[in-house]
C-alpha cells in the first residue's frame, strides 16, 4: 500500500505517520522540511511546497498512490489545487475535516455524521464545511475518490489541551498559584481524544474501499466535564487548581478570538457517536484516558524550559478577564 502525506509532521499526523510506518505501509511525506520531528524509518521524504502546485507536480509526477491525506486544507482554494493536483493520481483522497463544523448551536448532544453543519461562530469550521461541500460535489460530478475525516479536540504529549489560554500558559499559572478561567459552571461535557487513538481508526481507513464517498468522525468515548479535565490537570502536576468559573459570553467579550472557539466549539455538551468508523475499522477502541494522557503532555513541556513559558499576552489576557469579572460582583 503506498501511501502520500502532505504535511505528516503535526499534532495528529504524527501519530499517524508513526503507526502507519509500523505497520509497514510504502510512506511518502511532501514537506518543506521545517519541522524537526523524528521521521520513522522507512518513511520516503519529498521535500517541496504544495503551496507551488507546478512545482509540486513535476515533483510527483512519477507516482501514484493508493491514498493521499492532506494536512494542511484549510480553504476552497486549496482544495481545487488539490483537485487539480490529484485527479488520475490517487484511489483515495482523505480530506481533514473537523467537528467544529457540526451545528453551533447543537439541537442535540448525541453527535453523529448526520449532525448537520453549520456554525456562525467560526471562520476555522465554515472554511472546513466549504471544502467539504467542495469534494463532495466534485465526487458526485466526476468520481473523485473523496474520504472526509472531522476530528474532535485532539491532544498529544506536544499540546496540553486548554479551552482559555493555551497549554503552556495554563500550566504555568497552575504551578504558580494563579486562577485559571473555566468557561460556564465547568460541567458542560468534553470529548478529549489522543492523537496515537485517532491513529488506530485513521490507518485503518487508508485504501479501504468502503471508505470512499464516506465522511467518519473519529473521537475517543470517554466524557469529561471541563472541571474533570482540569482537575486531572491538577493531579498530573500535582497541584490543586483554582477554577474561576466565567461566562463564555463574557470572556468572548474580552478576548473574542478565545470567545469564538468556546462559543463555535467547547461551550456545548458533546458525546460522539463511533459506531461508523468502528464499523469499518472493528478493532479501533480508544485506549488512552486522559488522566493518562495529561502526564505524557506535562512530561514533554517539562523536558525543555522553552516549551513550558507562559504567553506573556495570554497570561495578561487571562489575568484582565479575572479582574473584570470579579469586579462585576463588586
Amino acid at each position: 500500500m503506498k501511501i502520500l502525506f502532505i504535511g505528516g509532521t503535526g499534532n495528529i499526523s504524527t501519530a499517524c505517520t508513526q503507526l502507519a510506518a509500523q505497520r509497514g505501509i510504502d510512506l511518502y511525506l511532501f514537506n518543506r522540511g521545517e519541522r524537526t520531528v523524528d521521521i520513522p524509518e522507512g518513511v520516503q521524504i519529498i521535500r517541496g511546497d504544495i503551496n507551488q502546485p507546478e512545482e509540486a507536480a513535476v515533483l510527483l509526477q512519477d507516482h501514484h498512490f493508493d491514498a493521499v491525506v492532506n494536512w494542511i486544507v484549510y480553504d476552497v482554494d486549496q482544495m481545487e489545487r488539490d483537485i487539480r493536483l490529484f485527479s488520475g493520481k490517487t484511489d483515495q483522497y482523505v480530506f481533514i475535516s473537523t467537528a467544529s463544523a457540526y451545528q453551533k448551536p447543537a439541537t442535540h448532544y448525541r453527535i453523529t455524521e448526520a449532525t448537520p453543519l453549520a456554525n456562525p461562530y467560526s471562520e476555522y469550521a465554515r472554511k472546513k464545511i466549504a471544502c467539504e461541500e467542495r469534494l463532495i460535489r466534485q465526487y458526485r460530478e466526476e468520481g473523485f475518490p473523496i474520504t472526509i475525516v472531522r476530528p474532535s479536540h485532539t491532544y498529544g504529549p506536544v499540546m496540553l489541551p486548554a479551552a482559555v489560554g493555551g497549554g503552556p500558559t495554563v500550566l504555568a499559572r497552575l504551578r504558580a498559584g494563579k486562577k485559571l478561567i473555566v468557561h460556564g459552571d465547568g460541567e458542560s461535557l468534553w470529548v478529549l481524544t489522543h492523537n496515537s487513538d485517532f491513529a488506530k481508526a485513521f490507518v485503518g481507513l487508508l485504501a479501504h474501499p468502503n471508505a470512499i464517498g464516506q465522511v467518519f468522525q473519529i473521537t475517543s468515548d470517554e466524557v469529561l466535564t471541563w472541571n474533570q479535565i482540569y482537575r486531572h490537570m491538577g493531579q498530573a502536576a500535582g497541584v490543586e487548581p483554582r477554577l474561576v468559573h466565567i461566562p463564555s459570553d463574557f470572556i468572548n467579550h474580552h478576548d473574542p478570538v478565545t470567545g469564538a472557539s468556546l462559543l463555535g466549539d467547547k461551550a456545548y455538551s458533546v458525546i460522539f457517536d463511533n459506531s461508523k468508523i468502528k464499523e469499518l475499522v472493528p478493532d479501533y477502541t480508544a485506549t488512552v484516558p486522559f488522566s493518562q494522557g495529561v502526564h505524557e503532555c506535562i512530561a514533554w513541556l517539562d523536558a525543555d524550559p522553552e516549551r513550558g513559558a507562559p504567553d506573556p499576552e495570554k497570561d495578561a489576557t487571562m489575568d484582565r478577564i479575572i479582574t473584570a469579572y470579579e469586579r462585576a460582583w463588586v
